[in-house]
């Protein structure tokens, strides 16, 4: 048995905007980390640091433009190899909702719990950088 962490909310602002804040390497940095480096094409990698710390390396598996991104991890030093993380986006009373998955945790450790913490608190930072372009990704000044 495998466990996912999910989360869904719904985000203030057209979706072809949330889109590029989780489909390109210049949204990605403004909500998650500074430190993105890659291409966001289908078949394409982005690297995602923090700090000193090496994070991990994400793969591009499956892309439909303003509806849903998938991205597996091809390189991890702490415990994500083969996981997929699934952005899929709808309209709902007029905002964009969120439909987010980390997949593949084999249990629910403390590690899994600090991950579902620091999703939410992420997934929080792109609602704000959708909404009011000023996410709190790691690294920025915003960042707590």
């Amino acid at each position: 048995m495998t466990y996912s962490i999910k989360h869904l909310f719904h985000i203030d602002a057209p979706r072809q905007n949330v889109f590029n804040a989780i489909a390109t390497i210049e949204g990605l940095s403004n909500w998650w980390t500074v430190q993105t480096e890659g291409s966001s094409g289908l078949g394409k990698h982005i690297q995602f640091d923090f700090g000193d710390y090496k994070g991990p390396k994400m793969k591009i598996i499956e892309l439909v433009a303003d509806e849903k991104i998938v991205w597996e991890c091809v390189a991890s030093d702490h415990g994500w190899l083969g996981h997929t993380f699934v952005f899929s986006l709808d309209e709902n009373e007029g905002k964009t909702r969120v439909r987010f998955s980390h997949n593949g945790w084999q249990e629910q450790n403390d590690f899994y719990s600090s991950c579902c913490f620091s999703w939410g608190r992420y997934m929080e930072s792109l609602r704000q950088y959708c909404q009011t372009g000023k996410g709190e990704a790691y690294g920025s000044e915003g960042y707590r």
